[in-house]
């Protein structure tokens, strides 16, 4: 990475958090758009489900092309840009009256910012300035970011929207992300060139490289279910607590509870992450969600439980993310991680898109979410089992492993 020497770790880790704060926080506000907007121009909860399950696909597709426009020119220009977009985005949601206006600010304009300026974006710039050994905490850290932004942004919003109305609210959110493009310059820098002959040229050999392994698909689809997770409840939370005679300040209050408790649980998951194995890790956070998930369906619905579902979900809500990108990072190598995970991140924003969609439309159709809770349940038993057997060792391990198996072989003939 071409760097200065001002931009050291310490000052990357914390411009990185403060970004991803923004870009994330404001991102998990927009569930509580959905009843004034989807009530003021009387459409279906599908329609705004709809948008924000665009924008989740759309963030995913054009992550893997971000993320390689980053590794080869740098990170500091596409993050600049996605700033703009957002705040653009932002505004345009703002002056939207059309379900055709909402899908395009926020299904499309805001999903490119924040392909450009979240998770995906940032992990590549920490991960090649921080210690080896402590890669895993500083993603982890990072990741709190966004839980920080959350627990921050999410009662200002509902304060905002409560004093001045959606439509201001969302214009005093785009000047806001503003800030990310002046934080954009101590993100600069792009991957190094190849030191030895083994290792990828460029971006879209090191993808062909680790698409070759299933082992990297398994991450795919355990992502995928940590998107489906996170999108549905996200976005059908506030509305689904409302059906349920919860208040609208209980129900803020919760989605600030679960950034609040993820700043916990990211730092918390990050550090054992590099003291223990990785994807057992992995498996305890979705096999836990599967449990705290089940609880909230079936206990008594009171503020308390509504609080204790919060807290928990909260603790493992994003664990996943810095955990999966560090088990890329050691797999493959981090000199390409910004395009490697930004394909295994895809497969969070598939998981996306179908959670926050199928929400909205399952209800139209049966007046209930309870299908979509249980289909949370069964996704977090599976996304603990496809973790199970992912061989975490690195290309030199299993470059050594593999001679020592010929070695052996040679030896027995």
């Amino acid at each position: 990475m071409h760097s200065s020497s001002w931009r050291t770790p310490l000052l990357v880790l914390l411009t990185a958090t403060v970004m991803v704060a923004l870009s994330n926080g404001i991102r998990q506000t927009f569930g509580l758009y959905l009843v004034p907007m989807t009530g003021q121009f009387g459409w279906g909860r599908e329609t705004f489900a709809f948008a924000i399950a665009l924008q989740n696909l759309l963030w995913g597709l054009a992550q893997p092309v971000t993320g390689m426009i980053a590794d080869r020119y740098g990170t500091g220009r596409v993050v600049a840009a996605g700033g703009v977009l957002y705040a653009l985005g932002l505004y345009l949601m703002a002056e939207a009256t059309t379900p055709a206006a909402l899908v395009f600010s926020n299904g499309v304009v805001i999903a490119l910012g924040v392909c450009a300026t979240s998770w995906a974006m940032v992990f590549g710039a920490v991960i090649r300035v921080a210690p080896a050994r402590r890669r895993s905490l500083y993603l982890g850290l990072a990741a709190s970011g966004g839980s920080i932004g959350q627990f921050v942004m999410l009662p200002l919003s509902q304060r905002l929207i409560s004093g001045l109305g959606w439509s201001e609210a969302l214009v005093t959110l785009a000047l806001v992300i503003l800030v990310i493009p002046w934080l954009a310059v101590v993100l600069a820098g792009k991957a190094a060139k190849p030191s030895s002959a083994g290792e990828a040229a460029n971006p879209l050999q090191a993808l062909q490289q680790a698409g070759r392994q299933g082992r990297y698909w398994l991450l795919f689809w355990g992502l995928f279910v940590c998107g489906f997770h996170v999108a549905f409840i996200s976005t059908h939370l506030p509305a689904y607590l409302a059906d349920m005679a919860i208040t609208s300040d209980i129900a803020a209050l919760a989605l600030a509870l679960i950034g609040l408790f993820n700043v916990f649980g990211s730092i918390w998951w990050g550090y054992m992450g590099g003291r223990y194995s990785k994807r057992k890790a992995l498996c305890v956070i979705y096999l836990l969600r599967a449990g705290v998930i089940t609880l909230l369906i079936t206990l008594p619905m009171s503020n308390a439980t509504v609080l204790t579902f919060a807290a928990g979900i909260g603790f493992l809500w994003l664990g996943t993310v810095p955990l999966t990108s560090a088990l890329v990072g050691q797999m493959f190598g981090v000199r390409y991680l910004t395009t490697l995970f930004s394909v295994v991140f895809l497969g969070h924003q598939l998981g996306a898109f179908l959670g926050a969609w199928l929400g909205g439309m399952v209800f139209d159709l049966t007046g209930s979410y309870d299908l979509v809770w249980i289909a949370a349940i069964a996704l977090g038993i599976f996304a603990a089992a496809v973790h199970w057997p992912i061989d975490e060792r690195g290309p030199e391990e299993l470059a050594q492993a593999r001679r020592l198996t010929e070695r052996l072989a040679q030896q027995s003939v």
